[in-house]
């Protein structure tokens, strides 16, 4: 700033700590002369995010630490308690074991001496996802199956039209032209099935469409969403509109989660 550079060229030259939604909230607000109101904006949006990352996290906790306790005690026996029986069984010159005994000894030794085949297996695994992730095709794919899952395809919606109305309407309300918004609100999804209905709205504006009719059309928005946009574009509240359906699913999501948790603790003392 002080050699001369606007505030938002000057935050440009730091993508990593300041991203795009950031700097372009913060030009449309020096062009309008409207900066302190688009900061305070930013920060709204920004405290949103955070508290929902908070509040997923914390949720997250309890199940965390049951999965690591559960697969360590697992090891444990697997590793020294079941091993003290496989030499019982041979003193007491048992050959002919039970299958499923059998099969739990192999484990034993296969933790104690070939715990390293695990660990590649495993490691090749998450290389291998990863890897094929990067394929545009796979990953629609991937994307598609993840939204047709019961319980998580229906949260992964709501955090995505959730954050999609807050970043659009805060885009909107703070003066960034439509299409450039809608740009900037693609890069922030992660699901490429969104992706793609975002970037149809933003080829039908181009064309004259609204917002609506490509949402309609691809078939992900749920009906309400879709209807709510639509009436905020002939109102002329599009911004307003696209706030409500933000605490709307942001409140969805919260609820999702809580539901998700109350199936999850029964169902891992079941795995257990």
């Amino acid at each position: 700033i002080q050699s001369g550079s606007t505030f938002s060229e000057a935050l440009a030259k730091h993508p990593k700590q300041y991203d795009r939604l950031y700097v372009n909230m913060v030009r449309a607000g020096e062009i309008g002369g409207m900066l302190e109101v688009v900061l305070n904006r930013i920060a709204a949006f920004l405290e949103r995010r955070q508290a929902l990352k908070r509040r997923v996290r914390s949720a997250l906790i309890y199940p965390i630490f049951v999965i690591v306790v559960g697969t360590a005690i697992i090891m444990f026996l697997l590793a020294y308690i079941v091993p003290q029986f496989s030499i019982m069984f041979k003193d007491f010159g048992l050959e002919k074991l039970p299958v499923p005994t059998q099969i739990l000894m192999k484990a034993g030794d296969f933790v104690r001496f070939e715990y390293w085949q695990l660990i590649l297996y495993l490691n090749g695994t998450l290389i291998f996802i990863k890897f094929v992730r990067k394929i545009s095709y796979v990953k629609s794919i991937m994307d598609r199956v993840i939204l047709k899952l019961p319980l998580v395809g229906d949260l992964v919606t709501k955090v995505a039209v959730a954050r999609f109305a807050r970043t659009l309407g805060t885009l909107v309300t703070s003066g960034v032209p439509i299409l450039q918004s809608l740009r900037i609100t693609k890069e922030i999804i992660a699901n490429e099935v969104i992706q793609q209905a975002i970037q149809k709205v933003h080829d039908g504006i181009k064309e004259g469409e609204t917002i609506a009719a490509p949402l309609d059309e691809a078939k992900v928005f749920p009906a309400m969403v879709v209807n709510m946009i639509d009436v905020g574009e002939e109102t002329g509240s599009l911004d307003a509109m696209l706030m409500k359906v933000a605490d709307i699913y942001d409140a969805e999501v919260e609820a999702a989660v809580e539901a998700m948790l109350r199936l999850l603790e029964p169902a891992l003392i079941v795995v257990l």
